[in-house]
């Protein structure tokens, strides 16, 4: 359910204006990032929460302090890696929730700069 989810959430940030550059980061001693993306003049860490239902809350819910931490860590990495080709650039957390019920389409909630570091 995940990896569709994240590819619905991708296809999503395309038809919306957005460049997915990167998916499934992961980097060394923890950190993690779904999608890494470009929308306008912004270098967007999107996680990505996708759910059967809203029953035990909405999917940013989950998007925890623990699970900060790790976003953070691996978006830190990222930047690490790329060196001084993102020098100055902006950067933001994002949160993409993608709702799948039985029989419908996706229902997808593109949440922009959800958390700070």
């Amino acid at each position: 359910m995940g990896v569709f989810g994240e590819k619905v959430a991708g296809l999503y940030i395309e038809r919306n204006g957005g460049e997915v550059l990167f998916r499934g980061f992961r980097a060394p001693h923890g950190g993690e990032v779904d999608l890494v993306c470009r929308s306008k003049e912004m270098l967007c860490f999107v996680e990505v929460k996708t759910r059967r239902s809203l029953a035990y809350g909405r999917p940013v819910e989950a998007v925890n302090a623990a699970k900060q931490r790790l976003i953070i860590r691996g978006a830190m990495e990222w930047l690490r890696r790329m060196g001084d080709k993102t020098k100055g650039v902006s950067y933001c957390y994002d949160v993409v929730e993608v709702l799948l019920t039985e029989g419908e389409p996706p229902d997808v909630t593109w949440l922009k700069n959800v958390f700070n570091d």
